[in-house]
């Protein structure tokens, strides 16, 4: 069972709704009845009502906190509890991770969370993360995130031994910040294929299956890579509709054209998905069509089925990229 929450998506929860019949996966919503008007149950979709929503213009700890009957909050506890297996969300990121880091929590000896994100660029797939989560970072974390990301393209995306850069500012290892810097020393003497310092030009040249960065730098290059695919997309079909001539010469490429406009699009991806948690937690785009919440819906099923974050813990174990805990605690349930 998948916990989806209803509210802040930007199609309104109606197109979440919508996704979530469309994916054909058992999927407990948790949003407004009366808006929604659907008889319970409904197959393999139930709906919980919660017309109780947190903003994205609020703090979002401090409303997760005064909140309890929230959407996003209620979804999440159900994960916590064990009542469904994992958390699917297009509304407000800071509330979503609020909710998932006081109520599904931390695997033990992560020091944050980081949002993964599959960059909109056709062929192979490139992961960046922390794609927003945290804007600073110290070197373990970018240690951890690099740990992680490989796991999760690994298990979900079934990519054998991935190959992970570090986002900086050159290709030479003393190269970034002083954090950078000492992350690289790490992952070199680290068990991954560490391919050492990326530059922004290499995020979709294929160089890497995952880049690791800061929660700022990452964001910042997602969205800049989201906008540039839009507008090469537009420009293409502007261009085949300026004549006589070149719109023939659209027709001959529509297929591909179709094809490549499906690979850049965010729907297709289904969204990014929060690395560092006890169990899995999907951040579907704010966007997203009925299709996009659908896809993210199939991407949270996939991450449960293929054991991604027992997979994420045993490779961070195994690295030795986890930070220490007290003596006598017990992995799994503990903060």
């Amino acid at each position: 069972m998948i916990a989806l929450d209803a509210h802040g998506a930007d199609r309104g929860a109606a197109t979440v709704l919508a996704g979530a019949r469309l994916s054909g996966v058992p999927v407990r919503v948790f949003g407004p009845a009366a808006e929604l008007e659907v008889p319970e149950p409904e197959g393999a979709v139930e709906l919980v009502d919660c017309p109780i929503a947190v903003g994205s213009d609020e703090e979002p700890a401090r409303a997760v906190r005064a909140r309890p009957e929230a959407s996003i909050v209620r979804a999440a506890v159900a994960v916590g509890e064990g009542h469904a297996e994992a958390l699917v969300s297009a509304g407000p990121t800071g509330a979503a991770l609020a909710a998932s880091l006081f109520h599904v929590k931390r695997l033990r000896g992560v020091h944050r969370p980081a949002i993964a994100a599959l960059v909109p660029v056709p062929g192979r797939p490139t992961l960046l993360l922390d794609a927003g989560a945290n804007a600073e970072v110290r070197p373990e974390h970018l240690v951890q995130f690099a740990y992680m990301g490989a796991a999760f393209m690994e298990a979900v995306h079934g990519v054998a031994r991935p190959r992970v850069g570090l986002l900086s500012i050159g290709a030479e290892a003393g190269r970034g910040t002083p954090g950078v810097v000492a992350a690289h020393e790490r992952l070199a003497a680290g068990q991954l294929d560490f391919v050492g310092n990326l530059e922004g030009h290499d995020l979709t040249g294929g160089v890497a299956d995952v880049v690791v960065t800061d929660g700022f730098t990452g964001n910042v290059a997602l969205k800049t890579m989201e906008g540039t695919a839009r507008t090469v997309v537009a420009a293409i079909r502007a261009a085949v509709r300026s004549g006589a001539v070149s719109t023939v010469g659209g027709l001959l490429i529509r297929k591909p054209l179709v094809a490549l406009r499906r690979e850049l699009d965010p729907n297709a991806v289904g969204g990014a998905i929060l690395l560092g948690l006890r169990s899995v937690v999907v951040i579907a785009h704010g966007g997203s069509s009925d299709e996009g919440i659908a896809a993210a819906i199939r991407l949270a099923r996939r991450a449960v089925d293929e054991r991604m974050v027992e997979r994420t813990a045993a490779a961070l174990d195994a690295g030795d990229a986890l930070r220490s805990v007290p003596a006598g605690s017990v992995a799994g349930r503990h903060d």
